[in-house]
């Protein structure tokens, strides 16, 4: 079925949540000892849940999609980038039409265009101009971040949030928090619970560290592979622009990516130096 957007008075049809009833109002072997199925999940779900989604790249993208059509109807969105040609490979709410624009513009008004009953609210701002009152009012919060940093924060203020009475955790203070990532055909997803299970800050040794080398080395006296990548990335591509003036590096671009391996061969093989591959450059 093709949806429209248009629903003629009526957002609901015959049959359109009987996917998501067969996990609402039934057990099974896997389900939480304390869940009871019904038919309020559901209700719960359509008219009263709010989720916020943090990015609306490329893992952003299908977590609108997905959330819409389980019936999730009160979404907000937060991102500060704006849609660039090279997204529009992976980002599939977006069109060429859409350069330049708010991605989180762009993915709100797809979605609500195309998914009756589910409103997306967008906020084209960084997560640190935001408040606790805002982050408060959700009963979920779905991450699709690419940065360390920003979830480090992301993390902090749902721990800010938390209330104690007594030296207890007030469990309704708790907001979820799923965060998930991917880098090419390999993703992750966690759930947390702040105060109650570990947090990003408690598992930061689950995140690769960020390798640093020398300017110095890197431009004059380099000796491994990863020297002649960093060469290309930091100084190469933005002394030669390959693809336009402005267009930044991409590397999630296989066009990008094997120009960067090019010519990280060249420069390897200036200074004898072997290792270069492909995967390597990725």
């Amino acid at each position: 079925m093709v949806v429209d957007g248009g629903c003629g008075g009526s957002c609901e049809w015959e049959g359109r949540w009987n996917h998501i009833k067969k996990f609402l109002e039934r057990s099974g072997p896997f389900t939480h000892p304390d869940f009871e199925p019904s038919t309020e999940s559901l209700q719960f779900l359509l008219q009263t849940c709010r989720v916020l989604v943090i990015g609306a790249g490329g893992l952003g993208c299908e977590l609108l999609k997905d959330l819409a059509l389980s019936g999730f109807g009160n979404i907000d969105v937060v991102d500060m980038d704006t849609i660039d040609v090279s997204n529009l490979n992976r980002q599939f709410l977006f069109r060429p039409k859409d350069v330049g624009r708010p991605k989180a513009d762009v993915a709100a008004d797809f979605i609500n265009g195309r998914v009756p009953g589910c409103r997306v609210t967008p906020h084209f701002k960084k997560i640190q101009d935001l408040d606790e009152r805002f982050y408060r009012q959700f009963h979920i919060i779905v991450c699709g971040l690419d940065s360390i940093v920003a979830r480090r924060w992301m993390n902090g203020m749902l721990m800010s949030l938390l209330v104690y009475e007594d030296g207890e955790l007030d469990q309704t203070s708790v907001i979820p928090l799923i965060d998930g990532g991917t880098e090419g055909f390999k993703g992750n997803a966690r759930v947390i619970l702040p105060g109650m299970t570990a947090c990003i800050d408690c598992t930061l040794e689950l995140y690769p560290p960020q390798i640093n080398f020398p300017m110095c080395t890197i431009a004059s006296m380099p000796r491994l592979p990863e020297h002649c990548i960093e060469y290309v990335r930091i100084l190469q591509w933005p002394k030669e622009m390959p693809f336009g003036d402005g267009v930044a590096l991409d590397g999630d671009d296989p066009e990008h990516i094997q120009w960067v391996f090019q010519r990280s061969l060249e420069r390897a093989a200036e200074f004898n130096i072997t290792g270069v591959t492909y995967r390597l450059t990725q």
